[in-house]
């Protein structure tokens, strides 16, 4: 997994509340298990009109937007069923970090196990982050992890927490599997002692 420290991008405004997981990638395109090429679904209901053609109007389809990294939006987003589907099309298609003012705790926790940053911020701050957009098209961010901080192209400032096991596995570019195998020499002087202690669950 890619470790989080800085991510310096345009902002990407998307300006909705309720956002779920069959709007970030709808349920045909979850056939696949591979996590490669999912990011061309990303928010394809609204992206695209129905003959395929990339919707003008969407802002995923203007540049500078159409290469950003982090991605703005209102409150609950992810909400909706658990599909990891839907952090795997957001990391496609290029997204580090989603700055909203609340998550749905699964997506949140499937962001984190694929590298996405979700930063939670209070709903005033959001809507000052969504008018510097309005101002300033193609505006800028920085998030730096480790200090904890945000900052925006015109000096706005702010500072945010995640939690320090979140906050770990992310700087180190850590993943639960990843976690654990960290400890492998004890798992494998674990169960070299369970063979000796009770030999008999380990025959045939």
């Amino acid at each position: 997994m890619k470790a989080f420290t800085v991510v310096e991008s345009v902002l990407i405004p998307l300006d909705r509340a309720n956002v779920d997981t069959d709007a970030i990638i709808p349920k045909q395109f979850l056939k696949t298990i591979e996590r490669q090429g999912l990011g061309r679904h990303l928010f394809h209901d609204w992206r695209y009109a129905e003959d395929g053609t990339p919707r003008a109007d969407f802002v995923l389809n203007r540049p500078p937007y159409s290469s950003g990294q982090i991605l703005l939006a209102r409150e609950n987003f992810g909400c909706g069923s658990s599909r990891e589907h839907a952090p795997w099309a957001l990391q496609d298609f290029g997204i580090r970090a989603v700055v909203a003012s609340s998550f749905a705790d699964i997506f949140a926790n499937n962001c984190v196990q694929n590298g996405i940053l979700t930063v939670t911020l209070d709903a005033d701050r959001i809507e000052e982050l969504f008018q510097a957009v309005q101002r300033e098209p193609g505006y800028r961010l920085r998030i730096d992890l480790e200090q904890g901080e945000m900052v925006g192209g015109d000096g706005w400032r702010t500072h945010f927490s995640v939690a320090p096991g979140t906050r770990h596995k992310l700087l180190h570019g850590l993943d639960d599997i990843e976690i654990t195998l960290q400890h492998k020499d004890a798992i494998a002087r674990y169960e070299a002692q369970r063979r000796q202690q009770f030999p008999w669950l380990f025959r045939g």
